[in-house]
């Protein structure tokens, strides 16, 4: 019996050695640290015989935490005045850092949200919230102005953590309820600027305003400790190219795909309306026929907060038929309440609270409706797709709040309210072109 005893013990050894090498290569091809320091709970790293699942769950807690961190290029806007007497500088010098943030921010876009389409989410993720809490210990206890507004630069930049969570869950999810996942996670978007401006307000109305930054320091914490232990480790999706043939990659899909062309376009008119109309609508309001003070003047946000709510149902609604017709029943409907606005805007109230609602709600299924149709191009390159879907929302912006606003001051709201009308009309003239 002794030469069989022998002859199982290299066999038993190599059972054991095998096995070990086996594991030795798994840990080596899937990590399990967080930025090389804390280990991965077991539960979420990756395994290739067990992918991770879509999950409504998790999705909810994505949009949550979109939400909150979306608020931090909000906080500074309604806390200005107290900033200025804080720091001792002049209404100039204080109006540069909402601009500071959201320069940050539009770098971030660029530089980092294409990364997600070749490095692990999860560290990236993780990574820049944690940047984003350190840089606002700094912008709770500088002194300095010149130091806050380039805080506000880095905080801007590092604040792009929800534009890698969102096309995550746009990739992840089954297709027929992508368009579902999808506006679940903008609405939380959509919710961090709405509420934003209003937390800090009334809490700056109260207290001094670097108890809003203090608090976004704790928020912040627990939402880095909660994706912690929520967030899987999904793997890179292919091979890490150079950082620079990403931005390269992301420029050409910008003008040699036809969606996203299109997309892009349309995006820019689409923003540019939904930031021209909340700023002139506050000088609306405030004028005569209305005369409004400022605490019903903000209730009105609690309508554009209703229209944001519904966005699950644009969702559904997306899933249903296809993102260009979609867009096209979308647009039509916003030309509609516009010319509302045109029509009736200054008159009488019922107009304003019909549009106010009927624009929200409508721009919700317009929103998801481009961002389901220029995500089809490729699921590889999601990333780089919402970076350009982000920035042209962006830049819509810009627009909208400059030139609406110029309009409106110089000659008056039915201008302003035509200004939009147009716009609307320039996004019927490119879906209809490009189908």
């Amino acid at each position: 019996m002794a030469p069989v005893k022998m002859d199982n013990k290299p066999t038993l050894c190599a059972c054991k050695t095998d096995s070990y090498d086996a594991s030795k290569t798994i840990a080596a091809t899937y990590p399990t640290k967080d930025l090389w320091i804390f280990s991965i709970p077991l539960h979420l790293r990756y395994n290739p015989d067990k992918p991770f699942g879509f999950s409504y769950v998790k999705t909810l807690l994505y949009s949550v935490t979109t939400t909150l961190i979306v608020a931090n290029l909000y906080y500074c806007q309604p806390l200005l005045i107290q900033m200025s007497q804080s720091f001792e500088a002049s209404y100039e010098e204080v109006s540069r850092i909402p601009t500071c943030v959201q320069a940050g921010y539009a770098v971030g876009l660029f530089l980092i949200c294409p990364l997600g389409d070749s490095v692990r989410r999860r560290q990236l993720v993780l990574g820049l919230i944690l940047c984003t809490t350190l840089l606002s210990i700094g912008l709770a206890v500088t002194r300095d102005v010149i130091v806050f507004e380039v805080l506000s630069f880095f905080v801007g930049l590092a604040n792009v953590a929800p534009q890698i969570l969102i096309p995550l869950v746009a990739e992840i999810a089954p297709q027929e309820i992508r368009a579902f996942a999808f506006s679940l996670t903008l609405t939380g978007l959509m919710f961090g600027i709405l509420l934003a401006r209003v937390v800090a307000g009334l809490v700056a109305e109260f207290f001094p305003w670097r108890v809003v930054y203090y608090a976004a320091i704790i928020i912040q914490a627990l939402v880095l400790t909660g994706l912690y232990f929520t967030l899987p480790d999904y793997p890179a999706k292919g091979a890490d190219p150079p950082s620079w043939r990403l931005h390269w990659s992301t420029l050409v899909l910008a003008v040699t795909e036809p969606i996203a062309v299109q997309v892009i376009l349309i995006n820019i008119g689409a923003s540019a309306c939904f930031s021209y109309y909340w700023v002139t609508l506050t000088f609306l309001l405030g004028g005569p026929p209305y005369n409004y003070s400022t605490v019903v003047i903000g209730l009105f946000g609690l309508l554009g907060m209703a229209g944001v709510a519904a966005g699950p149902i644009s969702g559904r609604l997306v899933d249903h038929i296809r993102p260009w017709h979609s867009l096209l029943l979308s647009i039509t409907l916003l030309l509609v309440f516009q010319a509302v606005q045109v029509v009736a805007g200054g008159i009488h109230i019922s107009a304003v609270i019909v549009s106010c609602f009927g624009l929200d709600f409508v721009q919700q299924i317009q929103t998801v409706a481009l961002a389901t149709y220029i995500f089809s191009i490729s699921i590889a390159a999601i990333s780089r797709l919402n970076a350009l879907y982000m920035i042209s929302f962006y830049v819509g912006q810009i627009i909208g709040s400059s030139v609406g606003t110029a309009i409106f001051i110089r000659y008056g709201w039915r201008a302003s309210a035509l200004f939009g009308l147009g716009l609307y009309g320039f996004q019927l003239c490119v879906v209809q072109n490009e189908e």
